[in-house]
Formats: structure tokens, C-alpha cells, sequence
């Protein structure tokens, strides 16, 4: 019975992390076709590279459509990320991105709004927000957060850099190709896809877990299980309740976010956990 049991919840979890991911591709998908390309506002990542070529071929004797270049560039990245990353995370990002391509072909590309701030900004949270549930769900919408991803694991420097190039690269080649109004304005939606995934999920590259819980041991264990990643073990004691318990302290990626919370409700869902952003680390960060 218990087995059975275990299982069906098992399904039931797998259903619900698949529904999220769609979801959130149909809305990365809306906020394209109906906000930013019909105002030529332009994403983030390789979503912003697609639109930009997208754009360009637009007029000639071979246009391709946002979606098809957005699902090409990511081929190679998602091989990459199954040989370095894992295959539970890449494929379920794949499939981020298989329904994304797939929405952009049928959702027909229609402006909601003629005022290009609008757009700019609607379009932007929408996105922002299919960003934030996919990532909360454990997975990603491809391109660099695969890379970063990779970078993260492989190397113990700051990946923010990477993303502000490209996303630099992207607004000045609008500006160069389209006018400086549409860079100012995919600027905009820039900032707020940004400030929306940081209230739906985070976008900050590490955070900082502090976990207060009788079974420090077994969540350790669990961790380890699911991360490389060093943890702090500090003895603590309940103010009001004077039990003995222990503080597990843990940075982590914001990828990783979604296996901690996992891990935490399956071996200790009493645990007591404040997640902080981390602004530095000095020393080496996947090992104690």
C-alpha cells in the first residue's frame, strides 16, 4: 500500500511540474507573438538573438520565424547541458523549449496594444512570469541558463557577466538595426522581466539556504544526494522550546532551488528555512 502509494504521488508531482512547464512556455509564447515582436521589442537571451535574425530575414528569400531559430540555437546547448548538467534538468528544459517553439507556430503574431511602452512592459512580465514558474519547477526556458548552468557547476566565477553582454549585445544591435527608441524600449522590458522573475522565483545567481531542523544528518545525506555542494553544520538551540537542533548552512544556484525545496519537504517538511540572496562568496564554493 505504501509502495503504491509513494508512486501515485510520484505521478502526481511529475504531472504537475510537466503542466507548470507548458504553462509557462505558452506564456513566454504570448508575450512574443502578442507584445514584444509586433512592437520589434526585443527579449532576453537567445530568445531576444532569435527575434533580432528573425527580424533581419524577415524581407528576404529565406525568412525564418522566431520559434524555428529559437529552437535551432538550442540543439547544441541541450546536448551540452545532457553531458554536463544532468538529464532530469535537460530534459525537462528541452521540453520548455520544444512547447515554446511549438506555441510561437500557432499562436498567430497579433499587436494587443499600439503603444509600444505597453507592449514593452506587458510583454515583459508575461514573460518574466513563464520564466520565474518554469524555473521554480525545476527546469529552465534553455539557451544561457543552460550555459550558465554549466558555467556555475564548472567554474567559481560570477556568470551575471555573460548575461549582461549578450543582453548588451542585443539592445545595441536593435538600436543599430531599428532605431534607438526600440533599444530604450527592450531596454525597459529587460528591467522588468528581471524584477518580476525576482518576486515569482529569483533570478540572483547564488543564494544562501540556513536550515533549522531536528534531522540534520538525514537532510545532509539528502542534499548530497541531489548536489555537490558543501554544507556548514552549526549546533542550535530553540528559544522557547530549549531543544537541541542544528542549523545546516548551504549556497547554493538558483537553479538548484527547486531540489533543495524537494529535498526539505521529503525528509523534513518542519524544517525551518530562510533563503537570502548572496552578493559575494570568497573561498571555493562547491566543497567545504
Amino acid at each position: 500500500m505504501t509502495k503504491r502509494f509513494r508512486i501515485s504521488d510520484l505521478s502526481i508531482t511529475e504531472a504537475k511540474k510537466i503542466f507548470f512547464i507548458i504553462f509557462g512556455a505558452l506564456l513566454n509564447a504570448v508575450s512574443l507573438n502578442m507584445f514584444l515582436i509586433p512592437a520589434k521589442v526585443y527579449a532576453s537571451g537567445f530568445t531576444g538573438v532569435a527575434q533580432l535574425i528573425s527580424s533581419l530575414l524577415a524581407n528576404t528569400a529565406f525568412p525564418i520565424t522566431t520559434g524555428i531559430l529559437y529552437f535551432v540555437f538550442n540543439i547544441p546547448v541541450t546536448i551540452l547541458g545532457w553531458m554536463k548538467v544532468g538529464k532530469s534538468f535537460t530534459v525537462y528544459s528541452f521540453l520548455s523549449v520544444l512547447m515554446i517553439t511549438f506555441f510561437l507556430e500557432i499562436i498567430p503574431i497579433t499587436a494587443v496594444s499600439s503603444d509600444i511602452l505597453l507592449n514593452a512592459v506587458f510583454g515583459g512580465v508575461i514573460a518574466a512570469l513563464g520564466v520565474g514558474i518554469t524555473l521554480k519547477y525545476g527546469a529552465s526556458t534553455g539557451g544561457l541558463d543552460i550555459i550558465a548552468m554549466i558555467l556555475s557547476r564548472m567554474k567559481n566565477k560570477p556568470i551575471g557577466g555573460y548575461f549582461f553582454v549578450l543582453n548588451g549585445l542585443i539592445i545595441l544591435a536593435a538600436g543599430f538595426l531599428f532605431g534607438w527608441e526600440k533599444a530604450l524600449y527592450t531596454l525597459v522590458a529587460l528591467y522588468v522581466s528581471s524584477r518580476v522573475i525576482d518576486a515569482v522565483h529569483t533570478r540572483h545567481e547564488k543564494l544562501t539556504a540556513m536550515i533549522v531542523t531536528k534531522k540534520g544528518k538525514e537532510i545532509q545525506e539528502a542534499i548530497h544526494g541531489k548536489m555537490v555542494r558543501g554544507i556548514t553544520i552549526v549546533p542550535a538551540r530553540g528559544a522557547f522550546s530549549k531543544q537541541d537542533k542544528e542549523m545546516l548552512i548551504i549556497v547554493i544556484t538558483r537553479y538548484e532551488l527547486y531540489d533543495l525545496e524537494k529535498v526539505l519537504k521529503e525528509v523534513d517538511p518542519n524544517a525551518f528555512t530562510n533563503i537570502v540572496h548572496t552578493t559575494g562568496i570568497y573561498g571555493f564554493f562547491r566543497n567545504d
